[in-house]
């Protein structure tokens, strides 16, 4: 597996300079077909990231569910600060994802009860109307260990979201997928349709009219 370890040079470079209180911001659920995107914003305490390091923390991709699940209760344990913001299925459609994600990481940033003096973003999109100083970072989930720290609890809230709400939507095969287009999910909106959270906007969402009144419910 690539990236076992992230280097700390870069957070500890900018954590150190002027003692400067960092926050990570990354997102989960971009590509998914169903339910909402979902960002997260992580103040990590210079002192955690070697702890955090020598436990592996990177990119939530490159773990598996249950470790995901350990590293984050981690983090959120070390954590000076986190939060979760989210851009729902209706916002995604009328704004388009790539803005609906960094509405949701925006929402991640402003949550936190500690304001850090710098948010490290992933990715090249600066957020919008932040009202905190900010960097992008392209792959800074790779790059950098709360950028990686926030991709973990991203993608673990989200998880846990779609799960519950796979009760509702069980045609879907939603435990087993998280809402992401595989082979039986594609099979379901053939067969059923699209559900309110699906994202009607993107195109695999828009096989079929709704099937039953049911799944509008």
């Amino acid at each position: 597996m690539k990236n076992d370890y992230i280097n700390l040079d870069l957070d500890f470079a900018l954590s150190n300079q002027h003692s400067i209180s960092l926050a990570g911001v990354d997102e989960a659920g971009r590509g998914a077909l169903f339910g909402p995107v979902v960002a997260a914003a992580v103040i990590l305490p210079p002192a955690a990231l070697p702890e955090l390091a020598a436990s592996q923390v990177r990119d939530s991709k490159q773990l598996s569910s249950y470790r995901r699940q350990q590293l984050a209760a981690k983090i959120c344990t070390l954590a000076v600060d986190w939060r979760v913001g989210f851009a729902s299925t209706a916002e995604i459609d009328n704004i388009n994802i790539l803005q609906a994600s960094l509405l949701a990481m925006k929402r991640a940033v402003t949550k936190l009860k500690v304001q850090p003096e710098l948010c490290l973003v992933d990715g090249n999109q600066a957020i919008k109307d932040l009202p905190i100083p900010q960097q992008t970072l392209v792959k800074g989930d790779e790059r950098s260990l709360v950028i990686a720290a926030a991709s973990i609890i991203a993608k673990v809230w989200r998880d846990d979201l779609i799960v519950r709400l796979a009760a509702k939507y069980p045609m879907y095969d939603l435990v087993a997928n998280k809402g992401y287009g595989t082979a039986r999910h594609l099979q379901a909106l053939q067969q059923y349709g699209s559900s309110r959270l699906h994202r009607l906007s993107f195109r695999p969402c828009q096989m079929r009219a709704m099937a039953t009144k049911e799944l509008a419910e």
